[in-house]
């Protein structure tokens, strides 16, 4: 019996794989009220197909929604159960049709007008979903009182909000040994690449749904690797932006310092459009005014499939790993970028060890800070950090079942911003990763960008040990509040790898547009089939 060369498949179970992944049909609504099949695949579709369609009349927004539903239950709650989705929107097909009803008595708002988009549950919503951070703890807390900032510009923007996305609990900020992609609330995320691996952490649930077509592009959020770590291991498209281009109101923090919601959707030119609607000035939001005359409405104007011609870029092999395969995709996308014009400065020196503990000592600090501060404007029964311990300690078969909560004890213990220990490990993190790393390093070598494998293919899962980042190039952007992207970069046994580049703060346009060139020329991504195992 043949067997696939990639997958190393015998030809039925490959043919049998490859049905798991097919294509859902929807009803189109026709004149007069009755539907027929119009045979579209929701499998990767970007948001400009999806829209040209709800344009000429082939198909609705209802119509999408009740396809990506039915996709959530095939795939998600049953099937191969990827657990992504830890929360369902009662009202997306109520606000599709009010949409639908829009487009044809005003013509659509823009590029997400009816396209349904699914967000992380660590971001507000004011309807009728939780938010929860995928901790128990918060299940029966109240409503949020309004939306978060960015669920208002999408809103706005005029996209549905099909659900929430499981997470790593607490954005993977709860305790030693955790698994990523598990939350108490939610269950473990599976990677659909291999349902056995980790989807990486902590907007596991996001990248999967995205990867998996479960949704036309999604929202997470990052405070060191939590969009890009995921991108890579789910071969998707993601973006961390600069700190303050996108609100940070409305999601449960971690650190006011480094976190921030980002798009994450299948494509380059998706992940542009999203993120021009999330980005916006807040007056809740103190950081956004730092982008005043930086953000623009329309990234995809600076899209230039030849934008990688003339370009100057810094090679960080730092952060390779000791993987030969790893080793073998990244040189081969490196003579793609050589090949497409781009000079390479090669090798750079960019060193994240100095400044690790600092930025955990930062991290804790502001944690306590900022999730206390959150829970009090909340409401309800937890109140602070001793109340969310003692919930964990009663429900530890539920919450403590995997690894503990030493994190939580550990930022209980720090004390207000002002100490003298918080302040000097922040100052650390701001000179090693700005003054004399990201900003160091490019004016010395007058660089547009630097590169890196985003990091290593999927681990396997492993509850008993936990783990499940597969090591990330992210905490320079990261701990400098500058942006970083990933995009498809090619496969290991089946097993997505990411090409990141990041850089100065504010240089999304830059970004983007070397993304997007590598992207039309790499052309790497490609769907899952949900496999059950990968033998390596």
């Amino acid at each position: 019996m043949t067997t696939s060369p990639i997958l190393g498949l015998d030809r039925r179970d490959f043919l049998n794989l490859s049905l798991a992944a097919g294509a859902f049909s929807i009803a189109s609504p026709l004149p007069g009220g009755s539907a027929t099949k119009v045979g579209l695949k929701l499998e990767e579709l970007s948001l400009a197909e999806l829209q040209s369609g709800m344009a000429s009349g082939r198909w609705t927004s209802k119509a999408l929604v009740a396809g990506y539903l039915a996709r959530i239950r095939s795939l998600d709650q049953a099937g191969p159960k990827l657990h992504s989705v830890i929360e369902l929107n009662p009202d997306a097909l109520a606000i599709a049709t009010a949409l639908d009803r829009e487009r044809r008595e005003k013509g659509p708002r823009g590029p997400l007008h009816g396209i349904p988009i699914l967000i992380k549950d660590n971001i507000d919503t004011a309807d009728k979903m939780h938010t929860t951070a995928g901790s128990l703890a918060l299940l029966d807390a109240p409503t949020p009182t309004a939306d978060a900032f960015v669920v208002q510009r999408l809103r706005e923007a005029g996209a549905v909000i099909l659900g929430k996305t499981n997470l790593s609990e607490w954005a993977n900020f709860r305790g030693k040994s955790s698994t990523s992609g598990w939350s108490g609330r939610g269950g473990l995320t599976r990677n659909p690449y291999s349902l056995d691996r980790n989807p990486s952490g902590s907007s596991s649930g996001s990248a999967v749904a995205v990867a998996a077509s479960l949704c036309a592009a999604a929202v997470g959020t990052e405070t060191d690797g939590s969009i890009v770590s995921p991108s890579n291991a789910c071969g998707i498209v993601g973006l961390k932006p600069t700190l303050g281009l996108v609100s940070r109101s409305g999601i449960i923090p971690i650190a006011h310092s480094q976190d921030t919601a980002g798009p994450m959707a299948r494509s380059v030119r998706d992940v542009a459009i999203l993120l021009g609607a999330m980005a916006g000035l807040d007056a809740k939001d103190s950081a956004t005014e730092s982008s005043r005359g930086k953000a623009v409405e329309d990234y995809t104007r600076f899209l230039d499939p030849a934008g990688l011609k003339g370009a100057r870029l810094g090679v960080v092999r730092s952060f390779m790993g000791p993987s030969p395969h790893l080793a073998k995709a990244f040189t081969a996308a490196l003579e793609v970028l050589k090949a497409a014009g781009a000079e390479l400065v090669d090798p750079i020196e960019l060193t994240t060890s100095a400044y690790d503990d600092p930025e955990f000592e930062v991290l804790l600090y502001e944690f306590k800070t900022g999730l206390k501060a959150y829970l009090a404007a909340r409401g309800g029964a937890l109140k602070e950090f001793d109340s969310l311990i003692a919930f964990n300690e009663a429900h530890a078969d539920q919450e403590l079942a995997y690894f503990g909560q030493q994190i939580l004890l550990q930022a209980k213990d720090k004390g207000p911003l002002t100490e003298p220990a918080y302040l000097k490990a922040l100052e650390t993190c701001r000179r090693l990763s700005r003054t004399e790393g990201i900003d160091a390093v490019m004016d010395k070598h007058r660089l547009d960008a630097l590169l890196a494998p985003t990091g290593n293919p999927a681990d396997v899962t492993d509850l008993v040990n936990g783990g499940g980042g597969g090591g990330s190039c992210s905490s320079p952007a990261a701990v400098a509040g500058y942006p970083h992207l990933t995009v498809p970069m090619g496969f290991m046994f089946g097993l997505p790898m990411g090409l990141s580049f990041f850089g100065r703060a504010w240089s999304e346009r830059m970004l983007l547009n070397l993304g997007f060139a590598f992207e039309q020329i790499n052309q790497a991504r490609r769907p899952p089939l949900f496999l059950p195992t990968v033998k390596l």
